[in-house]
């Protein structure tokens, strides 16, 4: 949700921050904003709507200055308005100020501050944030640094801030609670460059430093970086080296990111596999550490959201199946509030992409204040969900733009099958011949994949006829069941169509009341035991006139025979079907929001990285 962008160095700052905003798009907002400072004069500019507006906006503007910050807003308090829009000013007109998160007692500080004579023009958190901290600096007669540290203190919710003073032209102030910020070091600290997250970051410079909650970065020109805590602190700051493939922040020749991460998957898998899987083992350096706390829990609880939740339950068969340990999968927005069990002989395993979703870090939290052992499975490196958790593993699958996840899913659901596979073979209970014949099989997955891809104009023909719909129901059996709740997913994501995923078996028990010539069903139906009941099911979708969308195991020539249209998948091993079955329907997803013209890689509403509440 939202993006920050900030320069500080001896470059022109706009062409920075506009290029910055143009990386963070993908993270979801309703305006764009910036505010330059030049000569002793602040410059602010913002613009209801995307990026572009912003730039024309500013075309016949003063756009010059070597210090800016930039700003993204996704709507929280307030309309999508260019008064809402970030950057917000300070009474003085002096700071200017941008922020993620959500202060919580917005409402409490706003009348404090009116009751002293404080005005407001927005209805935004914002706004308070900046008038608040330059009420302390003038009140207390102190510098900005120590002004930041009292009025966060007094603030309560997630921030990540960015702030400049006219009076200091060398100096700008970044930070954070709850919500990421990344800043880049140039060289010789000539230059420095702040973020969301490293994507913006990464053309400048490899050395980045994440900072933690309740830090504040103080950044002047020409001098190394000073972080202190809001107690007054200081800290020494953890200087990381990203790799970050440029290429993957371009649509190289795709009309969407979507589709070129769909497109993306086998070779990404291949990398979240190189060094993992050998031909005779799986070797996770997560299992390999901590063996025996991992094999002694008395269960595993699976915390997530969204699709890595949908991965989850593809999670908590792989290792029931396999481990013979109990899971449990929670959605971590429910985990976070609920009183649970969880102790010190728990594990609980955090699935995000970002590694920044809010309500999962507070889960991580919780399962931490009460001796659980974390385990974390992300894509961002250097995450606060990577440095919250007691160990892990990345999934390496690059970054991923497209608002809905396709590649996260996939590289998700492979290292919960190694992770599984692993922790079988530490704990004896799976023959050496299904662990071979398993380990062989995902090596073949990614090229498997790229068979499916083959389909894909024949699935944008397809996706045509489907325009029409209303409503689509989705239905899988086993571990097809979470694909079908997957495929659902992304449909009314991008789409705006109302989509459903049930197990097949469910449906008698409500969904087949909705069944008729209008609503299309999609079976995610490939070979496994529970074959001829899906079968059966697809029976009583035909009988009532529903139009059915088949997901099947190549060859299959029963379900040719019921299905109005049929899309073929490679034979692989059941418990790694989703990860072929999947494809299929984020290509039809994909297409039917292309043919009814919308915004595929930023879907109105939704934010790729869901960091508040």
């Amino acid at each position: 949700m939202c993006g920050i962008v900030g320069y500080i160095g001896f470059r022109e700052a706009f062409p920075i921050l506009i290029n910055g905003l143009k990386r963070l798009e993908y993270r979801g907002y309703d305006s764009a904003g910036c505010a330059l400072l030049h000569d002793g004069h602040l410059n602010v500019y913002k613009a209801k709507g995307k990026v572009s507006d912003l730039e024309h906006v500013a075309e016949t503007k003063d756009i010059k200055g070597t210090l800016g910050i930039a700003h993204t807003r996704w709507a929280t308090h307030g309309v999508p308005s260019e008064v809402n829009a970030h950057p917000h000013v300070s009474m003085s007109g002096q700071l200017a100020l941008v922020h993620n998160g959500i202060i919580e007692n917005y409402a409490i500080l706003r009348q404090r501050l009116m009751e002293k004579g404080v005005k407001f023009y927005s209805e935004t958190d914002t706004e308070i944030l900046v008038k608040l901290i330059e009420y302390i600096k003038d009140k207390r007669h102190c510098d900005l640094p120590s002004a930041v540290r009292m009025a966060l203190h007094q603030a309560i919710g997630a921030y990540a801030i960015a702030l400049i003073d006219v009076n200091e032209p060398n100096e700008l102030l970044v930070a954070r609670k709850s919500s990421p910020l990344a800043i880049g070091i140039g060289e010789d600290n000539r230059e420095f460059f702040i973020a969301s997250d490293a994507s913006p970051i990464a053309e400048y410079t490899k050395q980045v430093i994440y900072l933690n909650d309740e830090e504040i970065a103080v950044i002047r020109r020409d001098e190394p970086l000073k972080v202190i805590t809001i107690l007054n602190h200081e800290v020494e700051p953890n200087v990381q080296t990203i790799d970050i493939d440029l290429g993957m922040l371009s649509k190289g020749g795709f009309p969407h990111f979507m589709l070129k991460e769909i497109f993306d998957q086998p070779e990404v898998l291949r990398d979240c596999m190189r060094g993992r899987l050998l031909p005779d083992k799986v070797v996770l350096s997560a299992v390999e550490n901590y063996k025996d706390r991992l094999l002694s829990a008395r269960r595993f609880i699976i915390v997530s959201c969204g699709t890595s939740w949908h991965a989850g339950l593809i999670g908590k068969q792989l290792i029931e199946t396999f481990c013979e340990i109990p899971v449990e999968v929670e959605y971590a927005s429910e985990f976070r509030y609920r009183r649970s069990t969880v102790d010190e002989r728990d594990v609980v395993i955090a699935i995000s992409q970002s590694g920044e979703t809010a309500d999962t870090l507070a889960a991580i939290e919780k399962a931490k204040s009460k001796g659980a052992f974390i385990f974390g499975i992300v894509n961002a490196v250097g995450s606060s969900i990577a440095r919250a958790t007691d160990t892990g593993v990345y999934i390496h699958v690059g970054p991923e733009i497209g608002v809905a996840s396709t590649k996260a899913f996939t590289g998700q659901v492979l290292v919960l099958s190694m992770l599984a596979i692993a922790l079988a073979k530490a704990k004896n209970c799976i023959a050496q011949e299904d662990y071979l014949t398993l380990i062989g099989e995902l090596g073949c997955i990614p090229d498997k994949i790229n068979k499916v891809l083959e389909q894909n104009d024949r699935i944008r023909e397809l996706a045509r006829i489907f325009t029409y719909a209303h409503n689509f129901l989705y239905l899988g059996r086993g571990y097809n069941y979470p694909v079908a709740l997957e495929g659902a997913l992304k449909l009314k994501e991008i789409s705006y169509i109302h989509a459903e995923g049930y197990p097949a078996a469910e449906m008698k028990h409500g969904p087949i009341a909705l069944i008729d010539s209008e609503m299309p069903v999609v079976f995610v139906a490939t070979h496994h035991k529970l074959h001829k009941k899906i079968i059966s099911n697809m029976m009583e979708v035909k009988s009532r006139g529903g139009r059915i969308i088949a997901i099947v195991t190549e060859g299959d020539e029963d379900m040719k025979k019921i299905a109005d249209e049929v899309i073929e998948v490679p034979e692989t091993e059941n418990c790694l079907v989703p990860l072929l079955s999947v494809i299929p329907l984020q290509l039809l997803a994909y297409h039917v929001a292309v043919a009814k013209g919308l915004n595929v890689d930023q879907p109105r509403n939704l934010a790729k990285s869901v960091t508040v509440e």
